[in-house]
């Protein structure tokens, strides 16, 4: 994969588990959480996608191949790690309002 698809791929996926993290928290307010569940497990599958983009790219560079780590790249990481954040809060607020 091209470093411009693997920042693609980053970004989408970073961006599809963040919506899915907000729409689980969304349906939890209203007090639907199987629904709030299903979207929180696919915004971990979404994740895990990412997490093998990147895992691929770490055991490429172990092997020698660097990718080149520019503006881009640094934007894609960006995305995803505010997937990431916002997945952990939207999971404890989920858990709160479960127990109201």
């Amino acid at each position: 994969m091209d470093i411009e698809m693997i920042v693609m791929k980053l970004v989408v996926c970073g961006g599809n588990a963040r919506s899915n993290a907000i729409e689980a928290l969304r349906s939890a307010k209203n007090g639907d959480f199987k629904h709030a569940d299903q979207l929180m497990e696919d915004a971990e599958k979404t994740i895990q996608e990412a997490h093998e983009v990147q895992t691929e790219m770490i055991q490429n560079e172990l092997n020698g191949k660097k990718a080149e780590v520019g503006l881009l790249m640094v934007h894609a990481q960006d995305h995803l790690m505010n997937a990431m954040t916002v997945m952990d809060l939207c999971k404890e607020m989920i858990d709160i309002l479960r127990i109201k």
